[in-house]
């Protein structure tokens, strides 16, 4: 087991689906706070679909005393909107926002004042000055809607340029395409920390649809030896384990800042990877789990 310094972690949920599945939560994050992570963050459907349930999630985290971030996205909103939601954030006590472009779910026309993810950064800073530490995304393996790995730097570093503290990264199993994202980031001349996106291995198909639909790539190799195991949950699990742990040994040993948790609403997954890695003291229970 490799042993690290203590390396700062945060942790991402989604809003739950029901008030049996958001009891259930409450149990999760409570196992994961054993990591003390730096913040959580919470997603916000497409097109602000989920707001609902983003703000009580977040009105529990504050109230149990967690640094909660809330994802914020701007395609077609109205400054108006954005506006107001930033006032509700401020009432709940959140003082950090990942603030991400968006998709609009289907069958929406785009309208709205705001075209990218760098108009929201410089529209926060604008209305609340310093208030928010602000997050983005980054995306080591190019965007799947940029015009060119070129354009898709650009607009990450205008990002940076209006305002971001820090970066999160769509996950990837590729540690190199990480280190050049970042290095060229900084011959761009970005200074902000980019904080690697880490999602753990523990349902391949799952993982393989949520792969194609955001363009993360799934290397040959784990892509066949995970169909290898059928529907073998275990080994799928332990597969995914080492692999995982793998990426973060290199990633930490490269230099990267922190880590960043796609946790799936899952506490086990993410505590027995901190486990491994000696990012945190053995935990006893690894039980709970939260359908999505």
């Amino acid at each position: 087991m490799s042993k690290h310094k203590r390396v700062p972690l945060s942790l991402e949920f989604f809003p739950a689906k029901s008030p049996e599945v958001a009891t259930r939560m409450v149990g999760v994050r409570q196992e994961l706070s054993l990591l003390q992570p730096e913040f959580c963050s919470v997603t916000f459907g497409a097109g602000g679909t989920t707001q609902e349930g983003t703000f009580a999630t977040l009105r529990e985290m504050v109230a149990e005393g967690t640094a909660a971030a809330s994802h914020l996205s701007c395609i077609g909103a109205s400054k108006a909107s954005i506006r107001e939601q930033l006032a509700q954030l401020k009432a709940v006590g959140v003082k950090r926002i990942v603030a991400l472009r968006g998709d609009l779910p289907s069958g929406y026309g785009v309208g709205g004042d705001f075209r990218f993810a760098s108009d929201l950064v410089s529209f926060i800073r604008a209305e609340t000055g310093n208030y928010f530490s602000l997050e983005v995304a980054a995306y080591p393996e190019v965007h799947p809607q940029a015009k060119s790995p070129a354009a898709d730097m650009e607009a990450f570093a205008t990002k940076a340029r209006a305002g971001a503290n820090s970066a999160i990264t769509q996950y990837f199993f590729n540690a190199d395409a990480y280190f050049r994202f970042r290095d060229e980031a900084v011959s761009m001349g970005v200074e902000i920390p980019i904080i690697p996106g880490i999602m753990p291995i523990t349902n391949s198909t799952q993982l393989m649809r949520f792969s194609d639909s955001c363009g993360t790539e799934i290397p040959r190799w784990i892509r066949l030896r995970l169909q290898s195991f059928g529907e073998d949950t275990a080994s799928i699990k332990a597969f995914g384990m080492e692999v995982v742990t793998d990426l973060c040994e290199r990633l930490l040993k490269g230099g990267a800042p922190s880590l960043h948790f796609y946790t799936m609403n899952q506490s086990a997954p993410v505590l027995s990877l901190c486990s491994c890695l000696g990012l945190t003291p053995v935990v006893k229970s690894l039980s709970l789990e939260v359908a999505v």
